[in-house]
């Protein structure tokens, strides 16, 4: 009997341990997804090289072997200020340090030391394809008239696929995301100027490396160099001048706020960002500027800041 693709489950729990299976739960850990990905035997091939009296290929042997896993989740709060939202445990085994303020907010700013893992269950139909010591990277999309997302993706340590029964899943710690538009969305500021806004980017950059070797096996992070995009109608140049703000190498804030009820608004401030290569386009007759942005460290650690409220 063939397999559905949408009979898909993830679980993801953060580790107490590394590379030790948090064991996770769909009544307690189950993350609403979409897009869902997985690459169950990642790595590379050995090639042995064997030599004999005729041509022909050599069996190669796996190594390095590992899990990946790629799913996108819908930006929303928890529902209640100061309550984390349900996907908290993504972002921090990304890189991110979780602050709650009890009732008032909790915000995710990225860490360069003691970061975190978890343990990703991804079930597609009665297969069970383990992350175990998953560690990741996050992108988000904030786009005019659709629903604003972040996308995940995970490598895991490889552990053996195996059958196992779909889990019964409790989704009540989502709620519906908002889509991105006039009324959602009150707030988009870059450099000082209130742009009216298309298209929004950011990439979180963490370099993600799998190293086994002897002694130890572990996902690791080893750099984070964030970038990002953003999409706008060009104003007049007398009016703002990004042109300018680009050769100049100015550093100044961004800030975007999704949401307008209390326990789903979402904040993106980043304190000093660079515009590169400012470049138009036309949309219904209207011109639109495009950006690329750098997001650099201001005190440090805090060239993005997550805040839900």
């Amino acid at each position: 009997m063939s397999l559905k693709w949408r009979k898909t489950v993830i679980l993801a729990k953060l580790e107490t341990t590394y590379g030790t299976d948090a064991t996770p739960t769909g009544a307690a850990n189950a993350i609403q997804v979409s897009e869902a990905t997985v690459t169950p035997l990642a790595g590379e091939e050995l090639d042995r090289g064997l030599m004999r009296e005729t041509l022909g290929s050599s069996p190669s042997i796996p190594v390095g072997s590992h899990v990946t896993c790629e799913f996108t989740v819908e930006i929303a709060g928890s529902g209640t200020a100061g309550t984390a939202p349900a996907f908290g445990p993504l972002l921090r085994a990304c890189a991110m340090a979780e602050v709650i303020d009890a009732g008032v907010s909790v915000a995710y700013n990225p860490i360069s030391e003691d970061e975190e893992s978890a343990s990703i269950y991804f079930h597609r139909d009665g297969n069970l394809f383990k992350l175990i010591g998953a560690r990741g990277n996050v992108t988000a999309e904030l786009n005019s008239n659709a629903l604003p997302v972040l996308k995940f993706s995970f490598t895991g340590l490889w552990t053996e696929p195996a059958s196992a029964a779909l889990p019964t899943t409790d989704f009540s710690g989502f709620i519906p995301a908002l889509p991105v538009n006039n009324a959602n969305t009150p707030t988009f500021s870059l450099h000082g100027y209130a742009a009216v806004m298309t298209a929004f980017t950011f990439n979180l950059g963490n370099t993600i490396n799998h190293r086994d070797r002897v002694n130890s096996e572990e996902v690791k992070f080893s750099d984070r160099k964030m970038s990002g995009s953003a999409t706008f109608e060009e104003p007049a140049i007398a009016t703002k001048n990004f042109y300018a703000l680009a050769k100049n190498a100015t550093l100044d804030a961004l800030q975007l706020v999704h949401g307008t009820n209390a326990g789903n608004i979402v904040t993106i401030d980043m304190p000093k960002v660079q515009l590169k290569t400012p470049s138009q386009s036309n949309e219904d007759g209207t011109v639109l500027l495009a950006v690329a942005l750098t997001p650099t460290p201001d005190a440090g650690d805090d060239e993005i800041t997550l805040t839900f409220t």
